[in-house]
């Protein structure tokens, strides 16, 4: 009984508004290991810099960092892809094969809207 409710409690949470405040608030609620990297790297590309030039490719990459970290399954999913083409494949179609797979998930994810 207690592991069904805690299957149902593991609901994704829907992507933020897509902006850098909102994001950052997603992340700090839903994926606080992020939140540090996330931080350190606004800093250094946007902050320090007085530069918003690169707000959206800053956008852009944490964007799918959080989609993919608010959800445990998937994220675990794509590591393991990329784990597996890096350091257990001998055959390089099959390495690409995996590294494909996984490209195409980080490509949907970057395509999520707010709400999704």
């Amino acid at each position: 009984m207690a592991a069904h409710a805690a299957e149902s409690e593991s609901v994704v949470p829907p992507m933020p508004e897509r902006t850098p405040k909102a994001l950052r608030e997603a992340i700090a609620q839903h994926a606080p290991e992020l939140l540090p990297d996330f931080d350190a790297h606004w800093k250094r590309a946007i902050a320090d810099t007085y530069d918003l030039g690169p707000v959206p490719a800053f956008m852009a990459l944490w964007w799918g960092e959080y989609a993919l970290a608010r959800d445990p399954k998937l994220d675990a999913h794509v590591r393991d892809l990329e784990y597996r083409a890096a350091y257990e494949c001998t055959d390089i179609n099959e390495a690409k094969a995996l590294l494909e797979e996984a490209a195409k998930i980080h490509h949907r994810v970057q395509k999520l809207e707010p709400g999704q």
